[in-house]
This record gives C-alpha cells, sequence and structure tokens, in this order.
C-alpha cells in the first residue's frame, strides 16, 4: 500500500535539527495537505499547541470540543477532504465522544488528535487522565495510542489514510505528553500495509452483468440511494445511470443532493417522513437497486414490509453492510463510482414507461403540500423561501427534528455535499458548528444552518466563534417552543401528555447581539421573506428567530412497527 505523499526521512530533518514528536505531528499534518483544523487546549496537548505557533496551518478555537468535531465534520462533509482536530486529555477527549459518533454512523473521514497524561502516569489515574482509546473504540474506525515517539510518523500517515480511503470514518491518534516532547530519531520513509485492511474498489464484472440482465427484466425497477453515492463522487455517474435506463430514483436523507431534485425521474426522500411517492414506489417496485445505503430502520420501517415483492441489489464499498439488515439477491462490494460507470458502458435499458406514468400519477394525488396563511408563520414556508432565494445552490447544515425534515422536504438541494446533516446518530447540536466547518471548506458559498430552538442552544456559544472570526453563516431559527419531535410523538403515540417537551428560549436576537452578531426576528411569511434577504445582503454572520406555528407536525410519517406504505397524513384525513 503506497503513500501517496512525499514521506519525511531524516536525511530531510539534517538542516533543521531536532524534531519533537509535536513538531512532528504539525509537519505531518502540513505535509498531508491539511490547512484548517480545529479545537481546544489543553494542559495534555500543549506540546502541539506550542509547535502550532507560527505553523502554516490555520487553527479555530471553538467554545467547547463537541463544536470543534461537529465543525471538523462540516468541514469534511462539504469538501470531501480529512477534518482534523486537536483536544486535550480527560474531558477534553470525552466531549468528543459524541461526534466520532456522529462521524462514525455517517461515514465522515476525520483524524482527532488528543493529547493524554504521561505514560509513566497512564493507569494511575492522572489528573485528567481517560482511556480514550477504550471509550472510543467502539465509534472509530480506528484509534492509536502512540507510545513511543518513533512511531508517530508511521501513524501519522497511517490514521489519514484510513479515515479517508474504502468508508471514509473518524481515526483518533492519542499522544501521551511526554511522547510530544521527545526527540525523533527515526522517521517513517517507505511502504507499509495494514493487515486485514484492504478496501475493494473494483467491482465484479460478472456480477455487474447479472445485474444488467435482472434490469432488463424488470418491470418496475427503482433506484435507492444514499450517503454513499456522494462518498464515492459518483452523483454524475448516477445521473447517466438513470437518465439511460429511466429509472425512478429516491433518496435517504444522507444521499440528498447526489440527485438532481427537479430531475422527472426524482421521486424524493423515503422513510418514516418520506414522501407518498417514494414509499409507495419502494412498497411496490419489483427490483429495487440499492446503491449506497445500509437499509437503515427509519427507512425500511417494519422489516417484513418493506419493499415485499422485489429482487434486491445492493451495491457497497464495505461488505458488512452486505445483508446485514436486508437479505439480497444481489450483494456486492465495490466502490460506486466504478460501478455506475460499468452499468452505463453496459447501455443497460428496460421499459419502464407504464411504471413512471404511475409514480408520476402518485405524486401528482399527494405532493408534499402546506397551508399558507398570511397572518401565520409555517415553519415549511421559511425553508421554501430558502430554496427558493437560494435556488437550491447554497450549502445547508441542519440540526435535528422537526426542522431537519422539513429541509429534508423543502430544500432542494442541486449538488451533493450541499446538504448536511446529522443522519445516523441524529445529534442535536450538529448543525450550528458544521456550518462552521462548512464555511471554512467552502468560503465563497452561502450557508446557512437551520436550526431548531432546542437544538441551537445545545451549542450556542460558537456564536463567539463565528463572532471574532467573522465567519459569515447564516443561522435559521425555526422557533416553536417546544422539543418539536418529541412533542408530535407524545400527540400521536402517548396520548397527548406533553412531558417535558414544551421549553423555553432566551431572546435570540438579544443573545446574538450581544455576541456581535446581527440579529432578526420574523413572525410572517412577508416578514420572513424580508429577514431572509436581509441576511443574505449582510456580509457577516446573521442569526433570524422565525416565530412559526407551535404545534405543526411533519407529515407523511409512518407509525412505529408499520411498512413504508402504511403512512399517515392529517391533510389526506381532511
Amino acid at each position: 500500500m503506497g503513500i501517496q505523499h512525499t514521506a519525511c526521512n531524516e536525511a530531510d530533518r539534517a538542516n533543521t535539527g531536532k524534531v519533537t514528536g509535536a513538531e512532528h505531528v504539525i509537519q505531518s499534518l502540513e505535509e498531508l495537505g491539511v490547512t484548517t483544523v480545529f479545537g481546544y487546549p489543553g494542559g495534555a496537548i500543549l506540546p502541539i499547541y506550542d509547535a502550532l505557533y507560527g505553523s502554516k496551518l490555520h487553527h479555530i478555537l471553538t467554545r467547547h470540543e463537541q463544536a470543534a468535531i461537529h465543525a471538523a465534520e462540516g468541514y469534511a462533509r462539504a469538501s470531501g477532504k480529512v477534518g482534523v482536530v486537536f483536544a486535550t486529555s480527560g474531558p477534553g477527549a470525552t466531549n468528543l465522544v459524541t461526534g466520532l459518533a456522529d462521524a462514525y454512523m455517517d461515514s465522515v473521514p476525520i483524524v482527532v488528535i488528543t493529547g493524554q497524561v504521561t505514560t509513566s502516569l497512564i493507569g494511575k489515574d492522572g489528573f485528567q487522565e481517560a482511556d480514550v482509546v477504550g471509550i472510543t473504540m467502539p465509534v472509530t474506525k480506528h484509534n492509536y495510542q502512540v507510545r513511543d515517539v518513533n512511531q508517530l510518523s508511521r501513524v501519522m500517515q497511517e490514521a489519514y489514510y484510513i479515515a479517508k480511503s474504502g468508508r471514509p470514518g473518524p481515526v483518533l491518534i492519542d499522544i501521551p505528553k511526554d511522547v510530544q516532547s521527545d526527540i525523533i530519531t527515526s522517521f517513517f520513509a517507505g511502504e507499509w500495509s495494514i493487515p486485514g485492511y484492504k478496501p475493494k474498489l473494483e467491482p465484479d464484472r460478472k456480477q455487474l452483468e447479472d445485474v444488467a440482465i435482472a434490469i432488463s427484466k424488470a418491470k418496475r425497477p427503482l433506484l435507492y440511494v444514499g450517503g454513499g453515492i456522494i462518498n464515492a463522487e459518483a452523483s454524475e455517474e448516477l445521473l447517466a445511470f438513470a437518465n439511460q435506463s429511466r429509472i425512478p430514483i429516491v433518496s435517504t436523507l444522507m444521499g440528498l443532493g447526489a440527485y438532481p431534485p427537479g430531475d422527472p425521474l426524482y421521486l424524493g426522500m423515503l422513510g418514516m417522513h418520506g414522501t407518498y411517492t417514494a414509499n409507495m414506489a419502494v412498497t411496490e417496485c419489483d427490483l429495487l437497486l440499492a446503491f449506497g445505503v445500509r437499509f437503515d430502520d427509519r427507512v425500511t420501517g417494519k422489516l417484513e414490509l418493506f419493499s415485499p415483492h422485489s429482487i434486491k441489489v445492493h451495491i457497497d464499498i464495505d461488505p458488512a453492510e452486505l445483508n446485514k439488515n436486508v437479505k439480497v439477491d444481489y450483494p456486492i462490494a465495490a466502490d460506486l463510482k466504478q460501478a455506475l460507470q460499468v452499468l452505463v458502458d453496459m447501455s443497460v435499458h428496460c421499459q419502464t414507461d407504464t411504471w413512471v406514468k404511475e409514480v408520476r400519477m402518485w405524486q401528482e394525488e399527494y405532493p408534499l403540500s402546506y397551508e399558507l396563511e398570511e397572518s401565520k408563520l409555517k415553519p415549511q414556508c421559511v425553508i421554501d423561501l430558502v430554496s427558493e432565494l437560494t435556488k437550491g445552490e447554497a450549502i445547508v447544515t441542519t440540526e435535528v427534528g422537526q426542522h431537519q425534515m422539513w429541509a429534508a422536504h423543502f430544500y432542494r438541494a442541486k449538488m451533493p455535499r450541499t446538504f448536511l446533516t446529522s443522519g445516523g446518530l441524529g445529534t442535536m447540536g450538529f448543525g450550528f458548528p458544521a456550518a462552521v466547518g462548512a464555511q471554512l471548506a467552502a468560503d465563497d458559498k452561502l450557508v446557512v444552518c437551520i436550526a431548531g430552538d432546542a437544538s441551537f442552544q445545545m451549542n450556542i456559544q460558537e456564536l463567539q466563534t463565528i463572532a471574532e472570526n467573522n465567519i459569515p453563516v447564516k443561522v435559521f431559527i425555526i422557533n416553536n417552543h417546544f422539543l418539536g419531535m418529541v412533542r408530535q410523538w407524545q400527540e400521536m403515540f402517548y396520548e397527548n401528555r406533553l412531558s417535558e417537551s414544551k421549553i423555553g428560549s432566551p431572546d435570540f436576537v438579544k443573545v446574538a447581539e450581544a455576541y456581535g452578531v446581527k440579529g432578526l426576528r420574523a413572525a410572517t411569511p412577508s416578514e420572513a421573506k424580508q429577514a431572509i434577504q436581509e441576511a443574505f445582503r449582510h456580509q457577516g454572520p446573521v442569526v433570524v428567530d422565525f416565530h412559526v406555528e407551535e404545534e405543526e407536525n411533519v407529515f407523511p410519517m409512518v407509525p412505529p412497527n408499520k411498512g413504508n406504505h402504511e403512512m399517515v397524513n392529517k391533510r389526506w384525513e381532511e
């Protein structure tokens, strides 16, 4: 397994004097092409922060370690590059666990470097000691603790490679403070391999030929695509394949932006809050082409009722996902970009005219909709306006809750890596710092964070980060004074017993202004449009507090233990 950059060696350092472990960490990151890191210093990582002083790296000091790792996620998700995080030992490291789990669930390439107590204190309950390797093992793709400074050179290169190759994910490097200060006497400069880690990229052509035959025989084929398409940079190949074969397409939450939302073959998001058309198409199709997905429970509903009539094809970079949740007929481990290109080259065709007409009838009969009232502001209206005014070309991050689902429905992201959300873990507090990272990854793009009033308060302290760095993120708070999704479930399934779901919030405009950030407020559709336009005109960061209908619910919805075809929607009943 070759290294894709120029490795260090002792001769390279001959004219620069002695190099400490901490200095080598910074040098390695620079040589790997890293330009931006996120973090928060503390005692056990001070040697690395000292080496950072005067380096070429742009460090963003967040106000909480969880915000640092979510910002690194936003950076990675928006750019496709590896996000990098620094944190100290003990609470610094444990504050990263939620972000590591989030990145692990959503396949986000992150390298986290934590300080640790000196090697002589490990296992002795020293000040700010925590077994970060043991704690994070279940939520990292791989992790290391470096106790020999001469292993650091190899570990830095391996960690970066593991994070971005195959199915991407987070990698943690824990470095004791004395190792950071030790002098390196041996630099790694050669070929290396990682036993047991050989990502399979090239598809088996015979398997794809069998898939092509199945496609040619299908009467009601359907493409079901997810975040794996985006990670594989395979959106162009997907578009070519869908248009060539004339197969309708549905997307997971993580796959939004992978396929143009205005294309006639696109049916929207499927699953618990999927569109009627997408969920019925999955239920009625006779061939399901699952590309870059993991058959998540939020997608499948009751497994016994999921796509019951279909032959199933599953192509994914991670063989561990094949036949994990749903038994499939054609399990194929491969890079999706390569696999789709092979299918395009095969010029696969099938007769889908009747099927396409059927799904379009569903779209016309059961569209996504909401009631627009001039005196009241619906949350869907806010997101519809964002989509209209940006033409779907902004980068949108979301927090987690009802607003996340409304954003998935009504923000029509035109391009991959422009709809960034916490899918697998569903992490409140993700969206705002993720927007910070996304803005730094794409400083020429408009970045909007769609937040809930509850989620925003999880990392509200990052207003200081955007203020002092003049990061022009626009935060749009869908303020309904509730834990909205909790309230919706309590209303529908717990006899409307609203246990601890009504929340209080500060005056977000005053809070923003206290941090030196422009604050705006809106409570009607006309005010909302004016506020959005004013926010977009402003060159710096903005927070807009949208006071929306408090008890609006997200529909359609598949109730627990039901199939996707058993959706409920209050408006249909009316």
